[in-house]
């Protein structure tokens, strides 16, 4: 917590009018969203500027407003003049963060961030209070806003970092500053604009240009490129995976119903993890979990324990009954691996009925991103599936390609969520098992909403 006056001295800015006393607990840049304990900062974007939310929000909704616009103050806020507000969120987010002194862990890769950032909240809060990220504040804007809500009593931090361009995480790793950095992977998410994945790999790796030199590394060693990231880097290094050559691996691996029993091999020793969700993806973020934990000192049977108790949220691998058949909810968001992972979940999950994949478009993937859907295509038509339902113009080349390796795989095109539906409502048999998965933005989800009204 902040006052308004401690706001104008750390963004340089002057107090126009307003109680300079007035306390601030949180930072919103939507102006829908404030209280008299939250700041609102207005940004300018590509279509709009909130400026022009400025003065209704400062009359009776937030307690303290900034503003770099030449605006007569108004209403009870306390108003203050700045001259940049995107610079001066991140001034006020960093200087918090330079107040607080919990142990803090950078999670970041291609694919898996947020699930491992919760698992790693989970573990690590086996023996300290821990603050993690909420939402999807993982950016150059959202960071800021998260390093604000630490406080005194915060005993450690899991943060996710995002990056979509070159320059984006040293940015954010430098307001962060880490003593743990998790990279999960390096995938083709944003090969849009950074083309290869080694430049993926590069800009990910950027995140030590935040980290005090021998800080450490946690990678995900069985990825191509992560994998032979050296100590010379600057930075001691754990890899987790599956390979032998790990330092925490993984052994004796069982699936069930309701979730996936391992053994976890480290430094430490040896235990048993019950984990409630299934799927090798989320194995190995049950790894990079517990190597962190036991970085901070939290003994290898807690943070197991702790992650015996994980609950994923919504869209995100969430599996439930609907009448007599199952449902396996991965309908956020989608890239190739993350695709891969989840059919992964569809075909090792114990089924009594038939194997459904309702898949929709992976978009932002640049100028392969036929190629990207037609591997997934392929990969399908491997797995033994019984349907493949494809919602969308890219998603009909997983169909495509599906066909041409197995000719006896019953696959159906469509154009909307609305068609997949209608077809999809009465043909669903007692024990079938179905998985939706997509990019956000297509809302596969509906389907599955829609399900359940039936």
């Amino acid at each position: 917590m902040m006052t308004a006056l401690e706001l104008a001295r750390i963004t340089g800015g002057k107090l126009l009018s307003g109680d300079p006393l007035t306390p601030i607990y949180h930072i919103s840049i939507d102006s829908r969203d404030v209280d008299k304990d939250t700041l609102f900062v207005p940004l300018k974007g590509e279509r709009v500027d909130a400026h022009r939310f400025l003065t209704d929000t400062a009359n009776g909704k937030a307690g303290c407003v900034l503003c770099s616009e030449n605006i007569a103050p108004s209403g009870d806020a306390a108003w203050i003049q700045v001259e940049n507000t995107y610079q001066s969120l991140i001034d006020i987010g960093v200087a918090n963060r330079c107040r607080m002194s919990p142990r803090v862990v950078a999670v970041t890769g291609s694919v898996g961030k947020t699930t491992t950032r919760e698992m790693v909240a989970t573990a690590i809060g086996a023996s300290y209070r821990t603050f993690k990220t909420t939402r999807n504040y993982n950016s150059d804007i959202g960071v800021p806003i998260m390093l604000y809500e630490l406080d005194e009593q915060d005993e450690a931090a899991v943060l996710e970092l995002g990056m979509s361009d070159f320059g984006e995480m040293e940015k954010i790793a430098q307001m962060a500053k880490p003593d743990v950095a998790v990279i999960t992977n390096i995938g083709v998410a944003h090969i849009a604009q950074l083309k290869t994945r080694e430049n993926i790999c590069r800009e990910k790796l950027s995140v030590t240009k935040g980290m005090k030199p021998g800080s450490l590394l946690i990678l995900n060693g069985d990825d191509d490129l992560l994998s032979k990231v050296e100590s010379s880097i600057g930075h001691d290094i754990l890899f987790y995976g599956f390979g032998a050559h790990n330092d925490y691996r993984v052994e004796n691996v069982v699936v069930k119903e309701n979730g996936t029993t391992f053994d976890v091999i480290c430094p430490g020793g040896t235990v048993t993890v019950d984990l409630p969700v299934n799927g090798n993806h989320m194995i190995m973020n049950a790894l990079a979990a517990i190597a962190a934990a036991c970085h901070f000192g939290v003994p290898l049977q807690a943070a197991a324990h702790a992650l015996s108790g994980f609950k994923t949220f919504a869209g995100r691998q969430q599996i439930y009954n609907i009448r007599d058949f199952h449902v396996i909810d991965d309908a956020y968001n989608a890239s190739p691996d993350s695709m891969r992972a989840a059919l992964g979940v569809l075909t090792s999950m114990p089924c009594e009925g038939r194997r459904i994949a309702v898949l929709s478009d992976m978009l932002e993937l640049g100028p392969d991103e036929i190629l990207y859907h037609r591997e997934i295509g392929k990969y399908a038509a491997s797995l033994g599936l019984d349907f493949l339902l494809c919602v969308g113009k890219l998603a009909a080349e997983y169909g495509k390609a599906a066909q041409a390796v197995n000719d006896k795989l019953a696959v159906r095109f469509f154009h909307s969520n609305d068609e997949a539906f209608d077809y999809l409502k009465d043909r669903i048999s007692p024990g079938d098992l179905l998985l939706f998965k997509g990019s956000n933005s297509t809302r596969i989800g509906q389907i599955i909403t829609r399900l359940k009204e039936e």
